[in-house]
């Protein structure tokens, strides 16, 4: 069950958010082949899932999937969806053998209110290089793209770039792709369109996949 949430543990998270911010690191990645990692939550009643999928890159085979069932801790406030899903996500890369050396997450990088989403949470805990590449727009503001793969246009949010509206397949909707940390924004473009065979990149795709064939075998 859900704890209520009051003002002051929503002011804590405020604060850790900007804490951590700081410790984001803009790093060129240039990592040609190894494994990497996509992770997707979902939820059922009063329970939420994890899985996380572990590829080989950059032939995307997948290597091992994880899967973690917990209860809901927190109800859903916009913008700090991390501390609800961090527990989970947490608790199933403890299980992950593999080394992984980056991340793709349904979810936000530095494009958030604080510049704090649930991709830099989790890159920023693992000490792994993370992407965020969400489905829907969270802050910014950004031109019209062509729908052409490789196409994209900044993503800009309080007069910074903060991500790209990015195109992964011709002549379908674009995806919003940040930057979670240890990585910047152009190996992030990058990597997220070496691993786009459809809109979604086969990391977050898959796990997608695997967190709902999970959840509804429960």
């Amino acid at each position: 069950m859900c704890a209520d949430i009051s003002k002051k543990i929503i002011e804590k998270w405020r604060d850790e958010q900007i804490r951590l911010s700081l410790k984001i690191r803009h790093l060129p990645l240039k990592i040609k082949s190894g494994l990497i990692a996509g992770i997707d939550v979902s939820y059922k009643d009063t329970y939420i899932y994890c899985s996380i999928v572990v590829l080989s890159f950059p032939k995307l085979e997948v290597v091992n999937i994880y899967n973690k069932k917990g209860e809901v801790e927190y109800p859903y406030i916009p913008g700090f969806l991390s501390f609800r899903e961090m527990p989970v996500v947490l608790r199933t890369f403890n299980r992950v053998k593999e080394d992984i050396f980056l991340i793709f997450c349904d979810g936000q990088g530095i494009a958030h209110p604080r510049g704090f989403g649930l991709a830099s949470h989790i890159g920023t805990v693992l000490r792994i290089p993370s992407i965020g590449c969400a489905k829907s727009r969270l802050v910014g503001e950004y031109r019209p793209v062509a729908k052409k793969k490789g196409n994209f246009s900044e993503l800009i949010y309080k007069n910074k770039v903060v991500g790209a509206v990015l195109i992964t397949k011709d002549n379908t909707n674009p995806v919003f792709v940040s930057a979670g940390n240890y990585i910047d924004l152009e190996s992030a473009i990058r990597y997220t369109l070496d691993c786009s065979v459809y809109r979604i990149p086969e990391p977050t795709r898959l796990a997608h996949k695997y967190v709902t064939s999970f959840r509804e075998s429960r």
